[in-house]
């Protein structure tokens, strides 16, 4: 008989997002009138920005001609994305990445749990709690955790703390760690890091064989100028970063599918025999290997992001839900709620009042006000007690969620 992969019996409970999915279609099952305004995931709900419309639909029509049609592309993605991507992301802000160290996907979700096939099973794995599930839950799923606590968390994983004392970033570990993962804008916290702090990262990764993985989907939401978008502002980073990056939440491509990944092809890790291995060939090895590209019509539209058009209409859609999380932050500050975030990222993190718990205050707001939020204990132990609100929805929705929320406080 088929036998299965048992680190899936690992897994504790079913993944956070359909969980919030099935608690609230029960809710709209039992009250159908209900008019729920859902501010859990992170899914944009403003439209493509019109140049990546106009540049798909001119795609569609060259896939209609047999002079322009395109079949399988690059697994890499098609070179004059890639060299907009390295020119105008990149190397536009000090950072030495050349467009063959960039690898068009469909989305860094998908890339920050594929980045594990190239890694071998006896890496110490540091993570932030909270934290976005995704990165746990693929190393269980890769066989490299042990079973969970009764606290949720996993044998084999060095859990850091993220709470308000520390301005929800982590602390340097005293002990040796080879993979670590870090989010800046943070998901879920909305915190930040200085260019100070992240030097810290790269400086112990460099004295201690470490690798970062580095998830910047978010750095588009910062504005203030002295912040850091990418690792590779950080000197030395090239040597020990990999960092993934979306078109989702900037250009709202959340169903579009598009991404990428930048492997500095200076990076590299041990092989068994103990030689240096350069981790750009093993990536590269495993995406010609397991992906065969994302479309050409879809990566048309993400070319024209980098258009002046899209440029222009992109910063409008970031300001846009920069404000909304404005009008989240004030509106609950002012309700007495203590709230952390949504300033140079577009999730606001809130403390649950009167010391209730994460689900039990998703659940209030449910049934009271019929807002969907995410449950601060979803993203691990250190968690609870916290609430997550995304940006991502209509101005109307936004402030109709508000003046429930805050007359029902």
């Amino acid at each position: 008989m088929a036998t299965i992969n048992d680190n899936y019996l690992k897994l504790k409970a079913g993944y956070l997002f359909p969980e919030i999915a099935r608690r609230v279609t029960a809710f709209a099952e039992a009250n159908p009138e209900a008019p729920i305004i859902k501010l859990g995931i992170g899914d944009v709900t403003e439209p493509l920005p019109e140049a990546c419309r106009a540049a798909m639909i001119t795609a569609v029509e060259d896939m209609g001609d047999r002079n322009s049609f395109k079949g399988y592309g690059p697994e890499q993605g098609y070179p004059w994305l890639r060299e907009k991507i390295a020119a105008q992301d990149f190397q536009a802000r000090g950072c030495e990445i050349d467009a063959s160290e960039i690898f068009v996907s469909d989305g860094a979700k998908c890339d920050s749990g594929n980045i594990l096939d190239i890694f071998g099973n006896q890496n110490t794995i540091a993570v932030t709690d909270p934290v976005y599930p995704v990165y746990v839950d693929t190393n269980v799923m890769a066989g490299h955790t042990g079973p969970a606590n009764e606290d949720g968390k996993y044998g084999g994983l060095v859990y850091m703390p993220i709470t308000a004392e520390n301005d929800f970033t982590a602390e340097i570990p005293d002990q040796q760690i080879d993979l670590i993962y870090l989010c800046f804008p943070n998901n879920p916290t909305g915190a930040v890091a200085s260019k100070a702090h992240l030097k810290a990262w790269v400086d112990y990764a460099k004295a201690n064989g470490s690798i970062i993985f580095f998830d910047a989907a978010y750095e588009a939401f910062i504005t203030d100028p002295e912040l850091p978008h990418s690792i590779y502002e950080i000197e030395g980073a090239r040597d020990c970063a990999i960092e993934f990056r979306s078109f989702s939440k900037n250009a709202g491509f959340t169903g579009t599918r598009c991404a990428f990944t930048v492997v500095p092809k200076s990076v590299k890790a041990k092989a068994a025999d103990g030689s240096d291995v350069e981790l750009w060939k093993l990536w590269n090895r495993r995406q010609s290997t397991k992906f065969n590209g994302v479309s050409y019509i879809v990566q048309r539209g993400a070319e024209a992001v980098y258009s002046e058009a899209g440029q222009a209409q992109i910063k409008a859609l970031i300001q846009f839900y920069l404000e909304n999380a404005q009008i989240i932050r004030d509106q609950l500050t002012a309700a007495g709620l203590a709230v952390y975030g949504g300033v140079n990222a577009p999730y606001v993190w809130v403390k649950t009042p009167d010391n209730i718990s994460s689900w039990d205050f998703f659940d209030k707001l449910l049934h009271n006000s019929n807002v969907v939020g995410t449950p601060g204990s979803g993203f691990g132990a250190a968690g609870e007690g916290y609430f997550r609100i995304s940006a991502f929805n209509s101005r109307e929705n936004v402030n109709e969620a508000m003046r429930r929320i805050t007359s029902a406080a």
